[in-house]
């Protein structure tokens, strides 16, 4: 068969075709893992999942159709053609494994209330020798998404003097296991702090119908709901919050600090 013929490049586009519509397929089962569980809303935009997912995902779902566009002959001895498919196979799939393992390295592990704000809290900025001080009760790394906790009191007042150091250092303390305690623990604190959401309209004059539709679809009152800052990797953002149980109602893209 020449490697010319028609026939030659027909194989070779179906069988990338092919392996392109199954790398695709693959690629959406990690997209639901990725943005269904690790990264749900606002996650995907305050930690930057979403651009970091889809470069990996899109050079392994490209180059692999592309590689075996290049390997497939039909004119090969079937042992050699099913080794050279297994080998693209096996490299795409440790690639994408790399991607995966890199998306959740970087994901999101919490929401935590610190002292004034909202803090997203990723496996990464976690240290590595306070895991074994979170308390019982507190899953340190969850793989099942993103949970809200809150910051206990410091003991006295070295503590709060060692950890602000560390703080500066770059350990914030919404990443320190050892201050971590539930959500519901820190409901008083948190409805202390919060600032009511006419206030920050007040200050936003140009957001005041982006917040005005949040809050509706939300089904809650500009009149009634709270706020409180919101530190993501890159951006600032705002979370609204119920006036009585502290739990958020929605998110805006807004520096509110």
């Amino acid at each position: 068969m020449s490697a010319a013929s028609p026939n030659f490049w027909r194989d070779r586009l179906q069988a990338s075709a092919i392996h392109l519509a199954i790398s695709l397929a693959i690629a959406m089962l990690a997209a639901l893992l990725v943005f269904g569980v690790w990264y749900p809303y606002p996650y995907r935009e305050l930690s930057g999942g979403r651009e970091l997912f889809l470069i990996l995902v899109s050079v392994d779902v490209i180059l692999g159709p592309l590689i075996t566009l290049t390997v497939f002959n039909r004119s090969k001895p079937w042992t050699e053609l099913r080794r050279d498919l297994a080998m693209v196979a096996t490299v795409q799939l440790a690639a994408l494994g790399y991607g995966l393992w890199t998306v959740s390295v970087a994901r999101p592990v919490h929401m935590v209330f610190e002292i004034d704000r909202f803090r997203v809290v990723h496996a990464i900025d976690v240290p590595i020798d306070l895991l074994d001080k979170t308390q019982a009760g507190i899953t340190a790394l969850p793989i099942t998404g993103p949970t809200m906790l809150s910051l206990r009191d410091f003991r006295d007042g070295q503590e709060k003097i060692e950890y602000t150091m560390a703080a500066l250092q770059g350990i914030s303390l919404g990443a320190r296991p050892d201050l971590w305690q539930s959500y519901a623990n820190g409901v008083p604190a948190i409805l202390k702090e919060a600032k009511q959401v006419t206030t920050l309209m007040g200050r936003h004059p140009d957001q005041v119908d982006a917040i005005n539709q949040m809050l509706k679809e939300a089904g809650r009152n500009p009149g009634t709901a709270l706020y409180l800052p919101l530190v993501g990797r890159k951006s600032f953002w705002t979370v609204f919050l119920d006036p009585v149980t502290a739990e958020p109602v929605g998110f805006l893209p807004l520096d509110s600090f």
